[in-house]
C-alpha cells in the first residue's frame, strides 16, 4: 500500500491510501500490528477531522481486520473519548481484538477544548465534535457503513465526563452510553485539585504541587474559577445536566471505584450522579458498576472492558461472571 499527502478543498491536511486501483480519500492505514491499537484481527485507521475552533485533529478507527471497500456490512459503532492528557492513538490501544470480537467500530478522537487539545473537559464545541464523530468517519472511510441504530459512547475519566455530557446534549445519537471513573461536579473537582497527590519529584518536575498546575489549565480551558464563572462550570457538569440525562432515554451505565486516587470522592461524583438520576426518574435507564479497581483500570481488554460491553449487546454473552469485588446494580425493571 502507497500512501501519499494530499489537501481538501477545505484547506485540512489529508492522505490518499491506494488499494489497486481503488483509492480511499482522506485517511491513512495504520500497519497491523502497529501502537494505534492494531492487532492480527484489528485494523486502525488514523484520519484527520476539522474541530469546532477549525483545528485540524486526528482520531483513530479500529475496524475489524477483514472490513475494508470490498466487504462492508454496515457496523455498530462506538465514539470513545479519551482522559485527561491522553489521545485517541492512546484511548484505541484499550479495546485489544474486541472490534473483532463483536464486530464492532470504535473511533477514538483526539478531541478540542475552548483553548486545550488534551483537556477539553466537556466543552460543548468538544462535546458537538464528538456528536460529529459517525460522519467524520464516514468522510475519511466512504466505504465504511455504519449501523445508525447501533451507536454508542464509553470513556473513561474524562472520557467518562465527556460521555454523559454526549447523552444529556446528543440523546437521539445514542443507543447506549457507558461512562468509567467520571467528575461529574467540575466545582467540586476543582476545589479538591490542589489535594492530588504529589511527592518532591513531581513537585520538582512541575515546579510546584501538580494539584496547582491542573487547576490552572482548568481556570485557562474553562475561563476562570467556579467564583468567577459559575455557568461554564455547570455548562460542563453533568449534575447540573442531570435531568436531561435522567429523561435522555439512553440506556446508561456508570461505573466508580471506591478506591480512586485520581478523581477522589467518587461518592459524590458519580455516585451522586447517582443517586440524583434516580430522584429525577426512578425508571430512568441506568446499571450501575461499583468496585475497587485503581483509576481507569477497568477499561481495558483485560479486565472490565468486555462487561460493559456484553451489556450493550456488543459482545456474545457468556458464563463468565463478573468479580465478587465488583458490585452491579441493573436498571430498573420499568425503564422505558
Amino acid at each position: 500500500m502507497a500512501t501519499n499527502r494530499i489537501t481538501s478543498r477545505s484547506g485540512a491536511r489529508r492522505r490518499l491510501a491506494v488499494f489497486g486501483a481503488a483509492a480511499v480519500l482522506v485517511v491513512a492505514a495504520v500497519p497491523t500490528g502497529s501502537s494505534a491499537g492494531s492487532s492480527p484481527a484489528v485494523r486502525a485507521w488514523t484520519i484527520h477531522y476539522t474541530a469546532h475552533n477549525g483545528a485540524e485533529r486526528a482520531a483513530v478507527v479500529l475496524l475489524p481486520a477483514w472490513y475494508g471497500p470490498k466487504n462492508n456490512p454496515p457496523l455498530p459503532l462506538v465514539i470513545s473519548p479519551h482522559g485527561r492528557n491522553g489521545t485517541g492513538q492512546g484511548n484505541a490501544k484499550y479495546w485489544g481484538t474486541l472490534p473483532a470480537v463483536g464486530k464492532f467500530a470504535v473511533i477514538n478522537p483526539d478531541g478540542m477544548g475552548r483553548r486545550l487539545a488534551l483537556k477539553s473537559y466537556a466543552y460543548r464545541g468538544q462535546i458537538d465534535d464528538l456528536a460529529k464523530m459517525p460522519e467524520f468517519a464516514l468522510e475519511a472511510l466512504p466505504w465504511l457503513r455504519i449501523d445508525r441504530s447501533r451507536i454508542y459512547a464509553l470513556g473513561s475519566s474524562m472520557g467518562g465526563h465527556e460521555t454523559l455530557m454526549l447523552v444529556a446534549r446528543h440523546p437521539l445519537l445514542l443507543a447506549g452510553a457507558v461512562a468509567m471513573d467520571s467528575v461529574t461536579d467540575l466545582n467540586r473537582r476543582y476545589a479538591q485539585l490542589p489535594d492530588t497527590a504529589c511527592d518532591s519529584v513531581c513537585v520538582k518536575r512541575w515546579g510546584k504541587p501538580y494539584g496547582l498546575v491542573l487547576q490552572a489549565a482548568m481556570r485557562e480551558e474553562v475561563g476562570g474559577t467556579p467564583a468567577t464563572a459559575p455557568r461554564a462550570y455547570a455548562a460542563r457538569s453533568p449534575l447540573s445536566n442531570a435531568q436531561a440525562i435522567a429523561f435522555s432515554g439512553v440506556p446508561l451505565q456508570i461505573w466508580w471505584s471506591h478506591k480512586d486516587r485520581i478523581v477522589t470522592d467518587q461518592e459524590h461524583q458519580s455516585g451522586e450522579l447517582v443517586r440524583v438520576l434516580e430522584q429525577l426518574d426512578a425508571c430512568a435507564p441506568v446499571s450501575t458498576y461499583a468496585g475497587d479497581w485503581e483509576h481507569s483500570k477497568e477499561m481495558k481488554a483485560d479486565a472490565l472492558l468486555p462487561f460493559a460491553l456484553k451489556e450493550l449487546g456488543l459482545l456474545p454473552t457468556d458464563a463468565q461472571e463478573l468479580p465478587t469485588s465488583v458490585h452491579h446494580q441493573a436498571a430498573p425493571s420499568c425503564a422505558r
